[in-house]
């Protein structure tokens, strides 16, 4: 079956189909052709890997962040970062990055962030003086945090896929990883800035306005604390804080900042829920393909293989980094997670790695697939939101994603940079 699965899934992609659609019809055609099983197991096996109470959490933080968008929180977030690093050379820039991990902390997925802080940022940055194509490739490798920083859509996946980690270790781990990338993006920019002449956004605002400003930002900001927190105490799972960041985006959106209103509520559910399905198909997708994959034995021979070159675990992990970066060209890090992770997991495993290190290294590498050609999503989404060809952002993004890989290096050989937070948080 492999013979047909590979070459149906490379074919369809190649034709502009989206990939949630080219696995399921890949898995369909490789057990009709090369196969006694019945065609509707590809449609039960979608469903079965829908069937889970942690993937509840998956829209519901979708659904928050559509609701902090919609209640002005994006206007808020940049005004607060704007305020501490505008006034520097390359400040909006820095401004860009910042956000980006602030909003972060909200939405746990890219592209929403790309498409929301992001889109606003590309066009203050042009008015500032940046160039366009610069400013969609900063956001572009900034977006990359989403992921990364609690609460993640990717991690609630990935601790479904490896029963040796769970979500809220995953999400204290990704903490540190993520900041360490904003530091990269605020470092590049500050090189390109002084490069290219970038100057910052005018004085410095005083002390009573950056209090106002702060103030205002407060409720979005407590929002991370109240995930993060509640998990780390055990006040509620993580299917259960979802829940409590849908009502609390409401209360601050309705009540506090008073920018969201009962007619706006139908459009934002319908957003939220085109967002979900699309997640929940690539998901159900990924299961099926999977599902061919483990019948077919590729799984196992592919570990066998793996175990029997007698790897040291640094020559294992960057073994894993190389697979991923070029599994991350041509598929999302969501199939990514699981269609690899129940292969490459207990081989870590074995040779000592901490789970949650190992985690983080994949979920950053497959991250980074995102910013990269010829699949990478981010490119299309800010392509769209800058009106720009997405080569004329390729060009821009080498500096950032050569940081980027710095950074996954270092969490590839300094692993208490993935697992000091979990220790001492009690995971």
């Amino acid at each position: 079956m492999a013979e047909i699965l590979f070459p149906a899934l490379f074919v369809l992609m190649a034709l502009g189909l989206p990939v949630a659609f080219a696995m399921a019809i890949a898995a369909f055609l490789a057990l009709a052709l090369a196969s006694d099983y019945p065609d509707i197991v590809v449609v039960k096996e979608m469903f079965a890997g829908l069937d889970s109470f942690p993937l509840l959490a998956v829209p519901f933080f979708i659904l928050a962040a559509e609701l902090m968008t919609g209640g002005a929180i994006t206007h808020h977030l940049l005004r607060f970062a704007a305020q501490f690093v505008g006034h520097l050379r390359g400040g909006l820039g820095h401004a860009n990055v910042i956000s980006s991990t602030l909003f972060a902390g909200i939405s746990g997925s890219a592209l929403a962030d790309a498409a929301g802080p992001g889109a606003m940022m590309i066009r203050m940055m042009e008015k500032g003086g940046y160039g366009r194509a610069y400013a969609g490739a900063l956001t572009i490798s900034s977006a990359v945090v989403g992921p990364i920083i609690p609460p993640s859509i990717t991690m609630i996946i990935y601790a479904m896929q490896d029963q040796q980690v769970s979500v809220g270790s995953l999400f204290m781990a990704g903490i540190v990883p993520g900041l360490l990338i904003t530091l990269a993006m605020l470092a590049t920019n500050a090189v390109i800035a002084r490069r290219r002449g970038y100057r910052g956004a005018g004085a410095r605002p005083g002390p009573a306005e950056m209090l106002r400003t702060t103030a205002m930002a407060l409720p979005a900001l407590m929002l991370i604390v109240l995930v993060v927190g509640g998990i780390r105490f055990g006040i509620f799972t993580p299917t259960e804080a979802s829940v409590i960041a849908v009502f609390y985006a409401l209360i601050c959106g309705m009540f506090l900042y008073r920018s969201l209103r009962l007619r706006d509520l139908p459009d934002i559910f319908l957003r939220a829920a085109l967002i979900s399905s699309a997640v929940l198909l690539i998901l159900g997708a990924a299961r099926a393909f999977a599902w061919v994959l483990i019948i077919e034995g590729i799984p196992q021979d592919l570990a066998a293989m793996i175990i029997g070159w007698n790897l040291s675990p640094v020559l294992f992990l960057l073994a894993v980094n190389l697979l991923l970066l070029v599994f991350g060209l041509f598929m999302d890090p969501l199939p990514g997670v699981m269609i690899l992770v129940p292969i490459l997991a207990p081989i870590s495993h074995s040779l000592g790695i901490d789970p949650n290190h190992f985690a983080i290294v994949v979920i950053v590498n497959l991250t980074l697939g995102l910013t990269t050609p010829p699949v990478g999503a981010l490119i299309f989404v800010v392509s769209g939101a800058a009106n720009l060809p997405p080569a004329a952002l390729i060009r821009e993004l080498p500096p950032f994603f050569l940081a980027s890989i710095a950074v996954l290096l270092l969490l590839t050989f300094l692993p208490i940079l993935s697992t000091w937070l979990p220790a001492i948080s009690g995971f």
